[in-house]
């Protein structure tokens, strides 16, 4: 009797464990996500419903913030339309460095977009940055639009596209246009081994947007979805490198370095072992480059010797790797196929001014 019970009791307990194997792998199901409530991206653009009306008009829904910044990053002449949409009941958290610290569930939304030789505006593509509430990180996804500009399906992959477009100044450029893979993505937005946003930070928003009578942070501030933030006047602000009346010819260039490079020339960025930090508040002259031998440029250095040689752009690597678009030369090295005649002029022109060595 004593043994059969134990027999009984076996059987029991195999069948419960045998069970709950069974339940833990169904197929469709993962455990952790359920009990962690892991982020997932949806297929279409579409289906997260951020717009109202037509989906290719951007019209941003009751809760869905645009934004700008003073200074941004040049990705061949696109346009591009900025949103942030918090969880509901909740706000941002203000940072004097580096990004704004958003609250899980944060995700934000940037299109890509350029202008054709007939003056419309064709998206290409829109990007997501989700912080996943599951583990507190960061995640992305791309998404691209059909040709009939009706809605846009997620693309791990990348691609390229052939487009013609029209700048700011009425100028044709025909072009490749590269739509990173998500792992692209990553490395651009990577901040010490984590992903993290580039372009939301303090100093990047604090200005009034064209066609706005109030300061972006301080209306932010005022709807209650910035938190903590001192007077504007002790906020740091990023000077706009198009803007020569307010700003110096040094400021500018900074801001233009700090916008399109620092990202990954930074501590802790993806080119952190070049010892090249170009971000804003960097003031080691030979941290920014100047007199500085490359560290691992390679062929991409064309045979020069110095990252920067005060007063003489013209050999100089920064200047050299910025007015190239060859693989292994430019930089950016990604999210460009296009030379920023504009912004190589302005980094020419600061180099140029700098104070030769005696």
């Amino acid at each position: 009797m004593k043994n059969r019970k134990l027999t009984l009791i076996g059987i029991v307990i195999l069948s419960v464990f045998f069970l709950t194997l069974q339940q833990s792998c169904r197929p469709g199901e993962n455990k952790s996500e359920q009990l962690n409530n892991s982020f997932v991206f949806k297929e279409k653009l579409s289906g997260y419903g951020f717009f109202k009306g037509k989906l290719r008009d951007l019209l941003p829904k009751k809760g869905v913030i645009p934004y700008e910044l003073s200074t941004p990053l040049f990705s061949d002449y696109t346009v591009k339309d900025r949103f942030i949409i918090l969880p509901q009941g909740k706000s941002v958290e203000y940072t004097a460095q580096g990004p704004l610290d958003f609250p899980d569930s944060t995700i934000i939304v940037k299109n890509f977009s350029y202008i054709n030789v007939q003056g419309q505006k064709i998206i290409i593509e829109t990007r997501l940055l989700v912080k996943d509430p599951a583990d507190h990180n960061w995640k992305v996804m791309n998404y691209l639009w059909n040709a009939a500009l009706t809605n846009a399906v997620k693309h791990i992959r990348g691609a390229k596209l052939a487009i013609t477009l029209v700048d700011n100044n009425g100028n044709r450029h025909k072009t490749s246009y590269m739509v990173p893979n998500t792992n692209d993505c990553k490395r651009c937005h990577n901040n010490a081994s984590k992903l993290m946003p580039i372009g939301p930070k303090a100093r990047n928003l604090n200005f009034v947007r064209s066609g706005d009578s109030v300061n972006q942070l301080a209306h932010w501030s005022a709807r209650g979805l910035l938190k903590n933030m001192p007077d504007l006047e002790h906020v740091a602000q990023l000077p706009v490198w198009t803007d020569k009346d307010k700003y110096s010819l040094e400021n500018r260039a900074r801001a233009y370095l700090d916008v399109n490079c620092a990202h990954c020339h930074t501590k802790g960025g993806d080119a952190f072992n070049t010892g090249l930090f170009l971000n804003y508040e960097e003031d080691t002259p030979a941290h920014l480059g100047v007199d500085k031998a490359p560290v691992s440029a390679g062929g991409g250095a064309g045979g020069l010797n110095y990252d920067i040689i005060p007063g003489d752009s013209e050999h100089s690597i920064l200047l050299y790797r910025m007015n190239s678009i060859e693989p292994g030369t430019s930089m950016p090295e990604l999210a460009r196929s296009i030379i920023h005649k504009e912004g190589v002029d302005l980094i020419r022109q600061w180099i140029d001014n700098m104070p030769k060595k005696k």
